[in-house]
């Protein structure tokens, strides 16, 4: 039972009203009593609710205690949730697969799939990842049972079964690869790497940064779809050339994915002249040759001096729009992008670099010449070294004047008396 306030024109009343369902099994409600009118009751209606705690033993301050109010915020959900549901789809699952046989007593697949939600949700440390857990409800993990050392094992444990893994999601993007026509974008880039600690195969190294400045850091190279689809990544030391990952990285993206035809795509950092032939080199599956295209500024190659010096004099002189033209080099098509705006920017940060430093070498040489005047300038001081005490019966050769001005040398001989 409960009570239940009903209308009936201007008045409104207070009913006790009972629940109960009738013989076919549908919900019912009806009135045991009438306790009068709202506006009316007051006192009397007081006398009621004490007469229903008598008849219960209990007492009015029993009945109603001091509630007590605590604001919790709320988990996020729908984010994650739609992100495992997606995770599961791709079948990103099948990575449980893999460290089920393993040694491993934690959840690989699990903490790895909650990093990677963190990533997509809100980046953070593995250290912040612990907080964030904190405040998501995930379909399938026990937030509260999860330690920072747990995250630190589930990494080691990729690293250790890199090959598995990568086999798998080879075998997820597989469908998803054009298979008559795969243009591929790989680049590297640098990423800082903070602390001094030593470790064993320590892949973070000494070496220039895409800012310009020595750092400690790692190198990572990543290749792409032209729809964006990233294909493969690896991470490399710190020091590593640039040029040395396009071959061997080309090589495993046509191992893993049979493609018949593949045009990869790298910037200027990656081209040299030993590239350019061992890329021409490499076969595909079917049989075909890798077709590639290098992009680089034609000033920095001494190669192309000889072949661009005609093209620019014809074509590049009095143009007013960017210009595309083509030369041949050897057995590779030599694309030529001139683009005048950019032309005479690169020209004048050149002149006003040339101009910087011709100033700064004038300098130089005034305070080199200045420097040298005020030295013959000063007049020139001899130390003398303090003479030793001799012991009887040594001799010491001191030096001595010639009347010509030359130092000369002159005997002394001491006795014991």
């Amino acid at each position: 039972m409960f009570i239940k306030v009903t209308t009936s024109g201007p008045r409104r009343y207070v009913q006790l009203v009972e629940a109960y369902r009738d013989d076919e099994g549908r919900p019912k409600q009806r009135t045991v009593a009438t306790l009068g009118r709202l506006d009316q009751l007051h006192t009397d209606l007081e006398s009621v609710i004490s007469g229903l705690l008598r008849v219960t033993g209990k007492t009015m301050s029993e009945a109603l205690p001091t509630p007590s109010l605590a604001f919790e915020p709320a988990r996020d959900y729908g984010d994650v949730w739609a992100l495992t549901e997606l995770w599961n789809t791709l079948g990103f699952e099948r990575l449980r697969q893999i460290f089920e046989s393993t040694r491993h007593n934690i959840d690989v697949e699990a903490l790895i799939r909650l990093m990677v939600l963190n990533r997509l949700c809100d980046p953070e440390s593995k250290v912040g990842v612990l907080r964030w857990i904190e405040t998501i409800a995930l379909p399938g993990v026990m937030a509260e049972t999860i330690e920072h050392q747990h995250l630190l094992r589930a990494m080691d444990a990729m690293v250790e079964h890199k090959d598995e893994v990568d086999q798998v999601l080879a075998g997820l993007l597989r469908p998803l690869v054009d298979q008559d026509l795969a243009v591929v974008f790989y680049d590297m880039t640098t990423i800082r790497a903070a602390g001094l600690s030593q470790q064993n195969d320590d892949v973070r190294k000494f070496g220039m940064s895409k800012e310009g400045v020595i750092a400690r850091q790692v190198m990572l190279g990543v290749v792409q779809t032209a729809k964006g689809l990233p294909l493969y990544h690896e991470v490399f030391d710190g020091n590593t050339a640039e040029v040395t990952t396009l071959k061997p990285t080309i090589e495993t993206i046509i191992a893993r994915f049979p493609v018949k035809r593949v045009i990869a795509v790298a910037d200027r950092s990656l081209l040299s002249t030993d590239n350019l032939t061992e890329l021409q080199a490499i076969q595909l599956p079917g049989g075909g040759a890798l077709e590639f295209i290098l992009a680089v500024p034609g000033r920095r190659y001494a190669h192309f001096v000889d072949l661009l010096a005609p093209f620019h004099g014809e074509h590049c002189t009095d143009v007013n729009n960017e210009l595309i033209g083509e030369v041949a080099w050897g057995n590779l098509r030599l694309i030529v992008a001139h683009d005048p705006d950019v032309a005479a920017q690169t020209s004048a940060k050149r002149d006003k670099l040339i101009e910087e430093l011709e100033k700064k070498a004038a300098v130089d040489q005034h305070s080199r010449r200045t420097g040298w005047r005020q030295a013959q300038a000063r007049p020139q001081t001899v130390r003398r070294r303090r003479p030793r005490p001799l012991l009887p019966g040594s001799v010491r050769r001191t030096p001595d004047t010639h009347h010509s001005g030359r130092p000369q040398e002159r005997t002394v001989h001491l006795h014991h008396q």
